[in-house]
């Protein structure tokens, strides 16, 4: 039986108060631990508390800006869970309460680009069994979203300068925290690894873009989430335009933008969705993303590493279908050569035959309609940014591509966050991960290399082959499937013809068109 035990669990003094958590079944667990507090719109600071804080139920998320839509619950099953804007809570997973033990920390930032999600939105966040398996301390991240994270109304007052990217000033806050804090949980606050996926992954490379956060991690890992033009574009000037017209909307003047701090946070949201399309037509500033700036340095892509980043030793990689969540209209187990032929065609017209080819030369053994599935949002740009690390990288930079078939809709190629799940040690709490002599092994492999990523800045597993480092000559990938295995520039020629032939991938269009089937 698994032993739970509260009563006889010591109470913890942080830099914030006294803080109680819990133990279950060999570890420690502490939710919704407060690591600062903000009014809105406004940089956040230190908090305390007076007593004994109870750290053991989750904190509020952040506010999203329009209403929650579960659907396709099997391929990435969530959870969810009351919103506040004061949602500067952190949650922590650890073996020991001995600040002796030095253990690698290992901290979440959630995905949901920079409008939605939280720290423990999808079930296989739960940070317990990488804990357990990992010999690591564990934390997962709330921070401020959308329009309470990243609008700046710095032209209407001192009080809210860096509004614009208040969502990352939390996030830099959170981290101060862990440093100043998780010794108190065996955790060594001098071996700190972030990693996100999608939005998160996308956060991890913001880290490495703002002074503030220097020190306070040492390692990174972005899954599927390498920003670039081509995704979104960077968020420049000021909100001079947009917060004029949220007051006009609203039935303010300018003089009462403080009414902005207090107005329901719907009204404010419903107002700001209503202002802020036109303006964006117009290629105007409207927030929703972190603001370049003496702050944010811009993403790497667009505005090159900073010196820093190149001490920092980076995992890279994304999935093969990234945003192809819908069904195929056919079974593809059951297609014949002609068939295939036909459904290429569709989209790739006289040059098929060559695409095929090139499709089976970079991935043999799968089937050749899903060239129609293959990634153009993150597998590029994730090159590209491993390329430009790895330049004048001082500490190593490693690229993988998540290959693997669910046995869902017909065998489907691996979609956006399918390989959360294998990173967490957390197959078990997703179903359709559910592979028989696959799953468990696939799951070792992963954890076992990002592990050792985190403690020693190398991903090395005797389960899998020998990990090179991307260098400016050549571009090992680790292909993370059935059967794991480290390729070389495989994909380059694939890539060369189909952006040959289709347009720049554009995400913002596919969305809109709702055809997530292929990449147009």
């Amino acid at each position: 039986m698994a032993q739970f035990c509260y009563d006889d669990v010591p109470v913890l003094e942080t830099t914030g108060g006294k803080l109680k958590g819990y133990f279950y079944n060999g570890e420690y667990i502490f939710k919704g631990v407060p690591y600062a507090y903000a009014d809105r719109f406004c940089m956040p600071k230190e908090l305390t508390w007076e007593g004994i804080k109870d750290a053991c139920s989750y904190g509020y998320v952040c506010p999203l800006m329009m209403k929650d839509n579960p659907c396709a619950e099997l391929m990435v099953p969530h959870r969810y869970w009351p919103q506040d804007e004061h949602c500067q809570n952190l949650n922590i997973w650890t073996k020991t309460l001995d600040a002796d033990k030095k253990l690698p920390v290992i901290v979440w930032l959630h995905g949901g680009g920079y409008f939605a999600g939280s720290s423990i939105e999808q079930v296989a966040y739960d940070g317990f069994q990488m804990c357990m398996n990992g010999d690591v301390v564990v934390v997962s991240i709330n921070h401020r979203l959308n329009i309470l994270g990243y609008l700046d109304l710095s032209p209407f007052g001192e009080k809210y300068a860096n509004s614009g990217n208040a969502g990352h000033a939390d996030m830099v806050a959170a981290l101060q925290w862990v440093h100043n804090n998780i010794a108190l949980f065996g955790g060594d606050p001098e071996n700190v690894t972030i990693f996100g996926q999608s939005g998160g992954g996308m956060k991890v490379a913001d880290l490495m873009q703002i002074a503030d956060a220097d020190g306070l991690f040492h390692k990174s890992l972005i899954m599927s989430g390498v920003n670039s033009a081509t995704l979104s574009p960077a968020c420049t000037g000021d909100g001079q335009e947009i917060v004029t017209a949220l007051l006009k909307e609203l039935g303010f003047s300018e003089n009462q933008v403080e009414k902005l701090e207090t107005i329901p946070y719907y009204e404010l949201a419903n107002a700001y969705l209503k202002v802020s399309p036109a303006i964006a037509m117009q290629g105007g500033y409207i927030g929703g993303a972190p603001l370049v700036g003496d702050y944010y340095k811009g993403n790497p892509l667009d505005y090159g590493f900073r010196e820093r980043a190149f001490d920092i030793p980076i995992m890279i990689g994304s999935v093969f279908g990234e945003f192809a969540f819908m069904p195929a209209d056919y079974d593809k187990n059951n297609l014949s050569k002609e068939q295939i032929k036909t459904i290429v065609s569709d989209v790739y017209k006289e040059h098929t035959d060559e695409i095929m080819k090139r499709f089976e030369e970079a991935y043999p053994g799968k089937n050749p309609v899903d060239v129609l599935l293959v990634d153009r949002a993150m597998r590029q740009p994730s090159k590209q940014i491993a390329k430009m690390h790895a330049e004048k990288s001082k500490a190593g930079t490693y690229l993988y591509d998540f290959t693997l078939e669910f046995p869902i809709h017909h065998n489907k190629i691996a979609w956006h966050c399918a390989d959360i799940p294998f990173f967490f040690h957390n197959i078990d709490l997703v179903e359709v991960c559910q592979i028989p002599e696959v799953g468990k092994r696939l799951e070792s492999q992963i954890f076992e290399a990002f592990m050792s990523f985190a403690k020693t800045g190398k991903p090395e597993s005797d389960k899998l082959p020998a990990w090179e480092p991307v260098t400016g000559e050549k571009e090992p990938t680790m292909i993370f499937d059935r059967e794991c295995e480290l390729r070389y520039d495989f994909d380059n020629q694939l890539y060369e013809k189909i952006d040959s032939i289709l347009p720049p991938f554009n995400l913002d269009e596919m969305m809109k068109s709702g055809e997530n089937k292929i990449q147009h």
